[in-house]
């Protein structure tokens, strides 16, 4: 079957030039700089019809090295750690890469060092606890289980303290914030209630009010904004969608605007998806938006059986978008990235290969453009977590008594 690069006329998709406007004249440059990379895409192909293919062989050697090492210039991660830490192990996931028990429990015992005795974690070892850390630490500990046990990996997680943590972050109104005096947004309402389901706390004391504030971020396009009043953005969109499937409440936002808005972000030419209306592709929202998509989609079908949505694909061009990934998207030294041009990095590499994982499996499973070797495994796409790993981590602690409230 040919790949839309082969087939497509993307000259007639072109964004017109505007010499008064820098953001048109950015998103036409992008434009043209894709569709050279898809001419020579195309030309490969007629001499080798397996490509493109997935540089996985590259891509893990950039993974496990920074599972092990990382040069001097991370150092302004440092209060990311445990994204790291979630990045890498998840990647790693997604390509099938066995990990060793001794790689395993080396990254658990660093992880109980970002455990704060007052609940939740921190961005590294001796920092103050924050709701980012701590669901990215919850997420690599789930993949974790696989690797150890689940006993080595989730037992030592102190839900009491967590609970009692993310009490004194709840806000009147539903909200949460990200660390005790700080910031609210829709980041930190979806990474406390992806914690404290996981966790099996009681989500129904802790989150009364957080749908109506979800509820109330949706905006007048369909997205969500990341406050009340502020714009639309891919991923405080799927931040709100999750929460709400999470919290089963999914009823109370417009659904069908929201899959508008989505599906109108997926670029006409590069077949990537952008953040934000008017704004350019960017590789990781192969995940922030393109995870809405089967969530979306399974919300539909159980809404009423008289719905036309497709048991073949999801509700965008999958296909473009696995073909914007494998040949805009990898760096040739491994790692994947945002656009042609931009540097590698572990966020991005993660997202890119998740939206690879959610476009290739769709209701038909398994549907990689080219060849098998193109295929990565299928995800949670409300976690961001293999099925596998959510799985253990929800089993491992809905087996435990509950918190004492």
């Amino acid at each position: 079957m040919p790949l839309r690069c082969e087939v497509e006329d993307f000259n007639n998709l072109l964004t017109q030039s505007d010499p008064h406007s820098d953001s048109i004249r950015e998103q036409r440059a992008i434009e043209i700089t894709v569709v050279h990379m898809y001419a020579k895409a195309k030309e490969e192909r007629r001499h080798n019809p397996e490509s493109p293919l997935l540089h996985r062989v590259h891509h893990l050697d950039y993974l496990l090295k920074g599972l092990r090492f990382l040069p001097d210039s991370f150092e302004g991660l440092d209060a990311s750690r445990p994204w790291l830490c979630y990045w890498i192990l998840q990647s790693l996931k997604l390509l099938s890469e066995p990990l060793s028990h001794r790689i395993g429990t080396d990254v658990v015992e660093f992880l109980k060092l970002c455990q704060c005795k007052e609940g939740g974690f921190a961005g590294g070892p001796g920092q103050d606890a924050h709701l980012a850390p701590t669901y990215a630490a919850m997420n690599a500990l789930a993949i974790l289980s696989t690797v150890t046990t689940p006993e080595e990996a989730l037992a030592w997680v102190d839900r009491t303290a967590l609970y009692q943590w993310l009490k004194r972050l709840s806000c009147e109104d539903g909200a949460f914030r990200l660390h005790e005096g700080g910031e609210v947004d829709i980041r930190g309402v979806y990474c406390a209630v992806s914690v404290a389901v996981m966790a099996n706390l009681p989500v129904d004391c802790l989150f009364a009010n957080t749908p109506t504030w979800i509820v109330s971020c949706q905006t007048y396009e369909g997205g969500f904004g990341g406050y009340p009043g502020l714009e639309a953005h891919g991923g405080y969109t799927f931040c709100a969608l999750a929460t709400l499937v999470l919290l089963q409440k999914e009823d109370e936002c417009d659904q069908d605007r929201l899959l508008r808005w989505v599906a109108f972000r997926q670029m006409k030419v590069e077949g990537g998806f952008q953040g934000r209306t008017n704004k350019l592709v960017d590789g990781c929202y192969s995940f922030w938006q393109g995870a809405s998509f089967p969530i979306l989609h399974c919300l539909m079908a159980q809404r009423s059986q008289q719905t036309a949505i497709s048991k073949q694909c999801w509700l965008f061009d999958s296909e473009a978008l696995q073909e914007y990934l494998v040949i805009c998207c990898q760096h040739g030294k491994g790692g994947l990235i945002d656009k042609p041009g931009k540097p590698r990095d572990y966020y991005h590499t993660c997202y890119c290969l998740c939206g690879l994982s959610i476009a290739q499996n769709g209701p038909k499973r398994n549907d990689a453009i080219v060849c098998d070797a193109n295929l990565v495994e299928s995800l949670n796409p409300v976690w961001g977590v293999s099925i596998d790993a959510v799985n253990m981590a929800l089993d491992y602690f809905s087996s435990l008594p509950l918190v004492e409230q």
